[in-house]
């Protein structure tokens, strides 16, 4: 069976930006995804704008899933995105906790994903198809591996149907979670998310804040490659590449591409791994 690939988008915050997304989502509709995702700001902070642009996605005949993050959300505003999304005919959503920004008191009447997955089934039955987040190196908020794990668990018990992992560079660290995962019973598909890479400075400061490892060789070789943009570029492609084949050949169900709203470098991955 051909690997489910789908892309992550985040939502444009001008005129000019949407424009662009348009161009990248018309490229990437080519390599027919499973759907496109959208993320939603730290404590709802782009609800609108999440919404205006899965809408927009769902309008073009194009399968969209909108991030819903409980962090400062109430079950009142919950209850009306979701019917929202149900009146748009959205069957996927992607339920997190999300952050909390900066300044924020109150986490909302959410604290956890499993709560909101809880509320999402309850509200809406099988409507939706449910995707939680997993994390092959752990969230970095987590008190041990043991205890992420069984947050993971309790997210799928919850009545998720799969799940999109936090990206990685080091396809050990998958298998050994989705075996993990699978020792405590769980059945859903874990399907791996894959960060191309353009700039490696940038991909090195969104690693240290999420948590994701960058292999100590692969950092070193892209230091060296310094400002040489091609090289980077170039280099990038192979090991992302490759990481894709490792995981498809262990059997992962899929590929979920965060594009950082571009189309270049996740169309030549797609590619070259013939999908």
């Amino acid at each position: 069976m051909k690997p489910e690939i789908s892309f992550e988008f985040f939502p444009p915050q001008t005129a000019e930006g949407a424009e662009k997304l348009r161009a990248t989502r018309r490229q990437l509709a080519q390599l027919k995804p499973a759907f496109f995702s959208c993320t939603f700001g730290a404590g709802g902070s782009t609800r609108d704008r999440t919404l205006e642009t899965v809408l927009e996605i769902q309008q073009e005949g194009l399968p969209a899933a909108p991030h819903l993050s409980c962090i400062g959300s109430t079950r009142d505003n919950v209850r009306a995105v979701l019917q929202r999304y149900r009146d748009a005919g959205i069957r996927r959503i992607v339920a997190l906790r999300g952050d909390l920004p900066s300044g924020m008191a109150d986490p909302g009447e959410f604290r956890y994903a499993n709560e909101l997955v809880e509320f999402i089934r309850a509200e809406t039955g099988d409507w939706f198809r449910i995707e939680v987040a997993a994390y092959p190196e752990y969230h970095p908020q987590a008190k041990s591996p043991r205890n992420d794990l069984a947050n993971f668990k309790r997210k799928v018990d919850a009545g998720a149907d799969s799940a999109i992992t936090q990206y990685f560079y080091n396809a050990d660290a998958y298998a050994h979670f989705v075996e993990a995962a699978q020792g405590l019973g769980v059945t859903v598909p874990i399907v791996p998310g894959v960060m191309p890479i353009a700039n490696f400075s940038k991909i090195a400061r969104f690693s240290d804040a999420c948590g994701a490892e960058i292999p100590r060789w692969m950092r070193k070789k892209f230091e060296s490659l310094g400002d040489d943009s091609a090289s980077v570029r170039a280099f990038g492609l192979d090991v992302v590449t490759e990481l894709c084949e490792r995981l498809l050949a262990q059997g992962a169900p899929g590929l979920h591409f965060y594009t950082l709203n571009q189309a270049g470098l996740t169309t030549t991955i797609c590619q070259r791994l013939g999908l």
